[in-house]
């Protein structure tokens, strides 16, 4: 089910996990669902009234099963690059396994053994670096190379987990699946501090906030 949770920005239900579409420059797909979520990606799609070859560009938050999984499934209709951070790009890319020592890495282990390889051109991303009218910040800790993005113009926060949400507030995201919670809580005050004000927080797990999404990145912040 996709349902429009501002204007150009629709939230499509996947399975425990959200995904997104927003109008920017370019039809934009923000993660991916579980590897059991192409109907509902492609479903979601459609009720935007968007053709999953319009797509014009998938931006990753980071790599995890419920985030990456059904790319594998739309990539013979999606011609548009993947925008993936260091070494979460390079875990989609497949040139590197998850680290088995660390309690998130050996989940991600097992997550990938469900979770086809897509056959996509995954682009880097840059800390600062403006793709659209978003800017991507860096914000490990839930994963090495977690990713935020922020859209002054549209008033959009795309938070990926470093949040979730609940109750119309934000939460960082937990010990047990985080690589690191001091970096989560370091992540958090670098983007309340960098990032432009917004209205929409865009969350991977939890009910997006529709306003004052900023406000509540920043209350988070002050209490981490």
């Amino acid at each position: 089910m996709a349902t429009e949770i501002a204007e150009g920005v629709w939230r499509i239900e996947c399975r425990g996990v959200n995904a997104y579409l927003v109008f920017d420059d370019v039809p934009t797909l923000v993660d991916a669902g579980t590897p059991w979520d192409e109907a509902a990606i492609r479903d979601g799609l459609d009720e935007a009234d968007v053709a999953v070859s319009e797509v014009g560009r998938v931006l990753l938050t980071h790599y995890d099963l419920d985030h990456v999984g059904t790319l594998a499934a739309l990539a013979p209709d999606l011609d548009a690059p993947v925008r993936a951070y260091g070494f979460d790009a390079q875990l989609l890319r497949g040139s590197r396994s998850p680290p088995i020592r660390n309690h998130k890495g050996l989940i991600q282990r097992l997550g990938g053994l469900v979770t086809d390889r897509a056959d996509l051109d995954v682009v880097g991303v840059r800390d600062g670096e403006r793709i659209g009218s978003f800017t991507a910040y860096h914000t490990p800790g839930h994963t090495p190379g977690h990713v935020a993005y922020v859209s002054g113009e549209l008033g959009v926060g795309l938070l990926g987990d470093l949040t979730s949400a609940s109750d119309g507030d934000l939460e960082p995201s937990g010990w047990l699946i985080s690589y690191d919670t001091d970096a989560v809580a370091t992540s958090v005050r670098d983007l309340a501090a960098r990032a432009p004000s917004f209205e929409v927080a865009c969350v991977g797990h939890g009910d997006p906030l529709a306003t004052g999404g900023g406000e509540a990145l920043r209350r988070l912040a002050a209490t981490v």
